[in-house]
C-alpha cells in the first residue's frame, strides 16, 4: 500500500520563519515609536501655540502680560505657603476655560482649601503627551513661563517676562518678541512639584542652565532647609523635556521652536532676556 506524502514545515523551517518574523518586528518597532513620538511632539507644539496665543490675547485686553506669580514679597520659595496665583490661572479665560477661572478664589492663596477643587482640574493643554510624570494627588503642568535669564530666585527684578508681580508690556521686550522666549517645556520634579496653579518653580523656569540639565542644586537647596530654612526651595532650575535632543519653546510673537540641548549657554540666556540689547545670530544655535 502506498502512503500519500503530506507537505509540511520541518522544525528547522519553522524556526527560520519565526526568526525572520522576529527580525522584521524588531526593525519595525523603532519606526512605530518614532512615528508616535513625532505625533506627541506635534501635539506638544500645539499646546504651546495655544498658550502663547492666550498670552497675546491677554495682552490685547490689558495691554500688559500676565504676572508670573503674585505675592507680597520675594524671593519666591517652593513651599505650599503664600498667595502664589500665577500666569496660567490668568490665561484660563483665553483658553476656553472660563468656568475653571470663575471657580478660583483670588481672595485667598493658591493652597487654601477654597481652591482645592480647582487645583485638581486637569487642563489638556497643560500637559505634554510625551511626559510620563505622575504626581500623586497633584495636577501638574509640563510648561513653564520664563522668569529670568540666569538661575536665580523668582523676584521682582528678573529679566524675563513672567516673574514676581510682573507687569511687562510689549514695549518692554526691546529685544523683540521674535527673539524672546516666553514659555518652555519643563521636566517635573515629582517630589517637590506644587501643581499647575502654583507660581513657583512648578510653573516658572529660567535659561540659567542648559536644556535637560540635572537639577541637583535644587535638591541640595531643599535638603539644606533643615540647617538654613531661608535657602530651601529658592533655586528655580531650567527647562527640559522628554523629546529626544532638546525641548520646545514658544516665543512672544507666537511661533514655537525646538531648541537642541547642545545650544550655547550664552545664546540660550540671550533668548531668556527680554532687553539685553545683544545681537542674536541664528548661527549660534
Amino acid at each position: 500500500m502506498k502512503y500519500k506524502q503530506h507537505k509540511a514545515f520541518t522544525l528547522v523551517e519553522l524556526l527560520v520563519v519565526i526568526a525572520i518574523i522576529g527580525i522584521l518586528v524588531a526593525l519595525l518597532l523603532p519606526a512605530v515609536q518614532a512615528a508616535r513620538e513625532a505625533a506627541r511632539r506635534t501635539q506638544c507644539n500645539n499646546n504651546l501655540v495655544q498658550l502663547i496665543l492666550a498670552v497675546q490675547n491677554y495682552d490685547m485686553t490689558y495691554r500688559v502680560y500676565p504676572p508670573g506669580t503674585v505675592d507680597e514679597k520675594g524671593p519666591i520659595v517652593d513651599k505650599a505657603a503664600g498667595y502664589h496665583h500665577n500666569w496660567l490661572s490668568q490665561l484660563l479665560p483665553y483658553m476656553e476655560e472660563r468656568n475653571t477661572f470663575d471657580h478660583i478664589d483670588f481672595g485667598v492663596g493658591v493652597y487654601h482649601d477654597n481652591n482645592a477643587e480647582v487645583r485638581d482640574v486637569s487642563v489638556s493643554t497643560h500637559r505634554c503627551p510625551s511626559s510620563p510624570d505622575n504626581v500623586k494627588n497633584i495636577v501638574i503642568t509640563n510648561y513653564a513661563g520664563l522668569h529670568h535669564d540666569l538661575d536665580q530666585p523668582i523676584d521682582v527684578d528678573n529679566n524675563g517676562v513672567f516673574f514676581l508681580n510682573s507687569a511687562v508690556r510689549y514695549e518692554d521686550v526691546s529685544d523683540g518678541t521674535t527673539h524672546t522666549i516666553f514659555i518652555g517645556e519643563k521636566i517635573c520634579d515629582v517630589a517637590t512639584d506644587l501643581g499647575w496653579m502654583s507660581g513657583t518653580s512648578s510653573t516658572l523656569r529660567n535659561t540659567g542652565e542648559l536644556i535637560n540639565t540635572s537639577r541637583n542644586r535644587l535638591r541640595q537647596s531643599q535638603m539644606a532647609g533643615s540647617a538654613d530654612d531661608s535657602a530651601a526651595g529658592v533655586v528655580v532650575g531650567g527647562f527640559g523635556s522628554y523629546h529626544p535632543g532638546g525641548a520646545q519653546f514658544a516665543y512672544g510673537d507666537g511661533h514655537v521652536d525646538f531648541l537642541p540641548a547642545t545650544i550655547k549657554l550664552e545664546t540660550f540666556q540671550q533668548l531668556g532676556h527680554r532687553a539685553d540689547g545683544k545681537l542674536l545670530k541664528r548661527s549660534d544655535y
